[in-house]
């Protein structure tokens, strides 16, 4: 069992060595770049692809197609995970992070650089899910990756606050995102459906470039380098991850339960609340605000929600934010539908920085928690990413069941259904003891 360590008992800011923050810096811009992708997709999805790659007559039409090339980009997610997984566990962390940030940007750039549906024709869409979906491809090895990395370089009792330094640079990645499409958003609209919106997609190449030096510095997390230690040595045998992650199939397959209602939280009250609020009426400069006020918050949201969960257990604290998710989607889509403003932003504030940001930040150190370092990033990526393709297809089925049911009951029945799927998993998952107390453990070794 993890004991606490007499340096351990001084403040976590005093804890954290030059090289744990090197760590972290490096596991974050990766991730800052996976949901700065992401964000950026789903905001041109709602506003801007339905006209650009999408055209018709209906506009309800072209948002479903629009939101269909978003869920498009989640089916490689998984097979990206299996395949990265696979070349982190094997092989080291670093190779498989450098690999997923340097595709992650070229990919990106690619799809901010495809000719419109008016320039090429229907050539136009099928580029645009042919970037898509490399970039998903790419993405599915980065959280499983990073996750590992910066955690497995945590001091006891600070996991969750470790893991949760990586949603902050998710939340950089929504201001990031956000901020642009709105600075370019303020101008002419001609400007912008033709040119502007692509220039956050092209930055993408210069955030890969810093992402390479960042992690060009990367050092193997100690527990990793003694079992390829151990192996060389010949005091154990190499294993096969994949099949390692599968000697424990219980963890595996609720691994993928538990990150269900983290996975449509963002894309429910976000990408497809965009969409909702704009058929509304509301201006998409309002949404785009929005975004990046939720970001914000979520930079400092997402560390302090993860130093809770070191105290009070991750288990619990993930059970109760999605039970709040379920509860706040209502008030939530009552606040979209004033068209004021900041009743707008009240609303996205409260439906996704405090039960969204609250999961993201503890799934991916509760995933680790629940798999062997020889098949670590394989089981972490197998259920964020697997999990992951409902987050991808959110934002279509809701838009969906709106249509077909002229109301917001519909989805809300469907978060609530999602989250007690998620409930139940993270009630019946195997943590590891020496984890999964050693908050308290630190605690009550002080």
């Amino acid at each position: 069992m993890v004991q606490a360590q007499p340096q351990e008992r001084a403040s976590w800011r005093s804890a954290i060595s030059p090289k744990q923050r090197r760590m972290v810096a490096a596991g974050a811009i990766g991730t800052l770049m996976e949901y700065y992708d992401y964000y950026l997709y789903g905001l041109a999805a709602a506003v801007v692809f339905p006209t650009v790659f999408f055209p018709n007559d209906n506009p309800a039409v072209a948002t479903l197609e629009s939101f269909g090339s978003f869920a498009f980009g989640f089916l490689l997610r998984p097979i990206g995970g299996l395949f990265w997984g696979f070349i982190g566990d094997r092989f080291g962390r670093k190779p498989a992070l450098m690999a997923t940030v340097i595709g992650m940007g070229i990919c990106t750039a690619a799809i901010g650089l495809t000719p419109s549906f008016d320039t090429i024709g229907i050539v136009a869409p099928i580029l645009l899910l042919l970037f898509r979906l490399l970039q998903g491809l790419f993405v599915g090895g980065e959280m499983g990756a990073a996750a590992t990395l910066v955690i497995e370089h945590a001091p006891a009792g600070r996991r969750g606050l470790f893991g949760a330094l990586l949603i902050t640079g998710a939340g950089i990645a929504n201001v990031a995102s956000a901020g642009l499409m709105a600075l370019l958003g303020a101008g002419s609209a001609s400007f912008f459906m033709a040119w502007g919106w692509r220039i956050p997609f092209i930055f993408a190449l210069v955030l890969a470039i810093v992402a390479v030096v960042l992690r060009s510095k990367l050092e193997e997390p100690e527990e990793f380098k003694q079992h390829t230690q151990a192996i060389k040595v010949g005091e154990i045998k190499r294993t096969n991850p994949l099949k390692e992650a599968f000697r424990h199939p219980k963890n595996t397959i609720l691994g993928i339960l538990i990150g269900l209602p983290q996975s449509i939280a963002g894309y429910i009250v976000l990408t497809f609340g965009l969409a909702f609020m704009v058929s509304k009426g509301t201006h998409a400069q309002v949404g785009f605000i929005g975004t990046m006020i939720v970001g914000v918050f979520q930079i400092f949201a997402a560390p302090f929600w993860g130093w809770v969960s070191d105290k009070v257990g991750r288990r619990r604290f993930y059970i109760a934010a999605a039970i709040v998710f379920a509860l706040l989607l209502y008030p939530v889509f009552a606040l979209y539908s004033t068209d004021v403003a900041v009743l707008i932003w009240l609303g996205m504030v409260i439906g996704f920085v405090i039960p969204g940001v609250a999961m993201q930040s503890t799934l991916q150190t509760m995933l680790t928690e629940m798999f062997d370092v020889e098949a670590r990033i394989t089981g972490v990526n197998i259920g964020y990413q697997f999990s992951n393709l409902l987050g991808g297809f959110a934002p279509l089925i809701a838009t969906a069941l709106s249509l077909a049911f002229g109301s917001i009951w519909p989805i809300i029945a469907f978060a609530a259904l999602v989250s007690l799927i998620g409930i139940i998993g993270t009630a019946y998952a195997s943590l590891r003891p020496d984890v999964e107390n050693a908050g308290r453990l630190h605690e009550l070794a002080k």
